[in-house]
């Protein structure tokens, strides 16, 4: 195993003090070593972001910097790597810093495992040269590829998987909120029908969501978790709501809403009457380490309005829960509720499990025309 910290100095020893990616629950104690005064850090929306960003930190610096992922997100990063960073384009060196979920042999959640299996592939087919670091041994092969990439102005790469770092939460990120989302998420279920289908996005949402069905026994709500396909909530429940004469509602955290936020002005847009778009908001990506994003400094009433949205609620006090949602749920949309979210999550949360069943749930609504 690694120390953060030991990661962290490695390197500043190598003249790199420059940082922009998207929080990971592997590199989350890294990503909290980040907040030391010697290195500059940017949490960005995306990881395609993160990329363009250490472009331009290159272009002014010609300095070497680290780019940091979940492999998930490695899609996002694809193409200014290969349009932009490439040798046949501008040449501009990177160093990826990537959490290897579903690495092969290790036991990981479904939506992790074909990224796993796929990771060092789409390195090669990328020719971006890489290794996986599991001990600070590994430090030495490192130091040969950060200087190949200085040498050769090429990108490169350094797999990190599960359980590889150890340090310390040093500042745990809490939002001032009084409402917890299981508290809103039972409240929800009992302002819909179960033929009304809710998706809600990954992370603490769709697992509290399917611990509190389970013990409801609520078994037959139509829902869809989306385990994986960050940022994209909102698009799925466009896609279904413009079919559907029930309401769809999507349940959505701020840091997935602004990896795609370009997605919400299409459902403005587009989407039905019965279309319930749901912001659960505590101002971090919380399930892989409650690093902040910048929803605090964001006004939704006004961002709402401008894509065209017919409705804006916002809840910020448990008091106003009961008349405010029914209200948001009972108004023609496509509607906007913004609800300011406690920090924390159940204790014993279930993970979804049998998602093919999930699915079975859905199709059977469909056929039946309900």
């Amino acid at each position: 195993m690694i120390k953060a910290i030991d990661l962290l100095n490695f390197f500043i020893k190598n003249n790199i003090s420059f940082f922009s990616g998207v929080p990971d629950s592997v590199l989350k104690f890294f990503i909290e070593e980040l907040k030391s005064k010697k290195v500059n850090n940017i949490i960005t929306t995306n990881e395609g972001s993160a990329v363009g960003i250490s472009i331009g930190q290159y272009l002014k610096t010609r300095k070497l910097n680290v780019t940091y992922m979940q492999n998930s997100g490695l899609g996002n990063a694809i193409n200014p790597l290969i349009s932009i960073a490439d040798k046949n384009i501008y040449s501009i060196p990177l160093v990826l810093l990537i959490g290897w979920r579903g690495k092969p042999g290790e036991k990981d959640e479904p939506q992790h495992i074909t990224q796993g299996l796929k990771t060092k592939e789409i390195l090669k087919n990328l020719n971006i040269r890489f290794i996986e670091i599991k001990s600070k041994k590994d430090f030495v092969r490192a130091r040969k590829l950060i200087t190949y990439a200085k040498k050769n102005l090429r990108s490169v790469a350094l797999l990190i998987s599960k359980k590889t770092l150890t340090g310390k939460k040093k500042n745990i990120f809490s939002s001032k909120a009084n409402i917890k989302r299981f508290k809103f998420l039972e409240k929800l279920l009992d302002n819909i029908k179960i033929k009304d289908l809710i998706v809600s996005n990954t992370g603490y949402t769709s697992r509290e969501l399917d611990t509190i069905l389970k013990k409801k026994k609520r078994l037959k709500q139509k829902a869809l978790y989306m385990v994986g396909g960050m940022g994209h909530s909102s698009s799925v429940s466009l896609g279904y709501s413009i079919y559907s004469k029930n309401k769809v509602i999507c349940l959505d955290g701020d840091g997935s809403m602004l990896m795609h936020l370009g997605a919400l002005a299409t459902c403005a847009q587009l989407a039905k009457k019965n279309f319930k778009y749901i912001l659960l908001n505590n101002f971090c990506h919380e399930s892989v380490g409650a690093q902040p994003t910048v929803s605090k400094k964001i006004n939704f009433k006004l961002l709402s309005e401008s894509l065209k949205f017919k409705n804006y609620q916002k809840i910020e006090k448990i008091n106003e829960l009961e008349k405010k949602l029914s209200l948001f749920l009972k108004k023609d949309g496509p509607n906007f509720l913004e609800v300011l979210i406690k920090t924390g999550t159940l204790e014993k949360l279930s993970r979804p499990n049998s998602l093919k069943e999930l699915l079975k749930k859905i199709y059977l609504f469909v056929v039946l025309r309900i």
